[in-house]
């Protein structure tokens, strides 16, 4: 029996009973079907920029939880399981250049690939080595400077990104660059998919965003539904800072204050014609998310102008009204919902892949 079901028509159906973020079962169960089936962003290209470069990393701390190392083997960037296959015990601790990792606890000896190499005391063990001394090797996918991985992928990365990707070929990848110090993690009391929920709908700005919306033309604002993604299209009002769009684009013409490209189920890449925003939506309990605001310049003249001005302003009054809502589903007197057929296509859309990846078979 399926979990729960969404109708297809936005104009018939009702949103997922509250289970989907009080019950405890469902939380962990989400974890394995829809996050550890999905590819998650891990970081850019330059973490591991010459050979022998390595960097240990857990993958969504406290939910997916899986200890996991980025290699760069001979220029070739690559990605391990960072668990010794003998003990379990973690073999690179800190980013490092090394020629080969070694377990510190029983000296297991690894190849850059992964490979098993050498192991003290284990002469007189039969059938050993096999395949399973190996280190696990993970897909490694990039997007422009981006590094994306699957710990147990259903679908191919095209699937989830290929659209974005057919979309913004015109992006100047090279200049993008990583500023750590206007990156910053929050903390909001909700459960994970509430804010996502808010996210992929533009019906709050008017209401929540005075700011923003200021900016943006909300007459204009538009959805555009992909298979496990998809793009909430911000037009600017006149004077505001757009992007310089190439003929190319299907948007040229257009006034485009912002692209909030959402990739199911806890990424969304903003770019806006400085740079962009990603946020990570990382689930710590059923009541409880960190949002990873990573930022990325490709042009400091425009930072912090238009739609991508106030970014904090806007996440702390996102997490106003996204906690007041955590705390209204645990009423007893609400447990549905109706879609705004204008307005929340994208939040009914973001309910049916919870919904389908819930109902299908575990992957192997």
């Amino acid at each position: 029996m399926p979990r729960f079901t969404i109708d297809a028509d936005i104009a018939k159906a009702k949103t997922p009973d509250t289970g989907l973020y009080t019950d405890p079962q469902l939380f962990r169960e989400i974890k394995e079907k829809c996050f550890a089936a999905s590819w998650q962003f891990i970081g850019h290209t330059q973490l591991v920029p010459a050979p022998g470069d390595t960097h240990p990393f857990c993958l969504l701390e406290n939910y997916l939880d899986e200890p996991l190392v980025l290699v760069n083997d001979e220029g070739t960037p690559g990605l391990l399981s960072n668990v010794c296959t003998h003990r379990g015990n973690l073999v690179v601790n800190e980013p490092c250049r090394l020629t080969h990792l070694r377990c510190r606890y029983h000296g297991r000896l690894f190849n850059l690939d992964g490979s098993f190499r050498s192991m003290p005391e284990f002469r007189e063990v039969e059938d050993f080595p096999t395949g399973s001394d190996n280190l696990k090797q993970l897909p490694l996918k990039t997007w422009g400077p981006w590094l994306f991985t699957a710990l147990n992928p259903t679908l191919p990365f095209e699937a989830f990104w290929g659209d974005i990707q057919k979309r913004l070929p015109w992006l100047p990848f090279e200049k993008y660059v990583f500023r750590p110090e206007l990156s910053r993690d929050f903390t909001v009391r909700a459960n994970w998919a509430l804010y996502c929920e808010n996210y992929l709908e533009g019906f709050h700005i008017p209401f929540v965003h005075a700011g923003l919306n200021t900016v943006i033309d909300f007459g204009n604002y538009t959805t555009e539904l992909f298979a496990h993604s998809n793009l909430q299209l911000g037009i600017a009002k006149d004077g505001e800072d757009v992007f310089d769009l190439p003929p190319t684009s299907p948007d040229y013409g257009k006034k485009v204050a912002a692209y909030y490209f959402f990739v199911f189920p806890n990424l969304m890449f903003n770019f806006y014609p400085w740079g962009l925003s990603v946020n990570i939506v990382k689930p710590q309990t059923q009541s409880e998310t960190i949002i990873s605001f990573l930022t990325y310049i490709c042009d400091e003249t425009r930072y912090d102008k238009g739609a991508g001005s106030g970014l904090d302003t806007v996440e702390l009054e996102d997490e106003e009204v996204v906690e007041a809502v955590q705390k209204g589903v645990r009423s007893r007197f609400y447990t549905h919902g109706r879609y705004s057929v204008t307005r929340e296509q994208g939040t009914h859309h973001f309910h049916r892949l919870i919904a389908r990846f819930l109902d299908s078979p575990p992957a192997h």
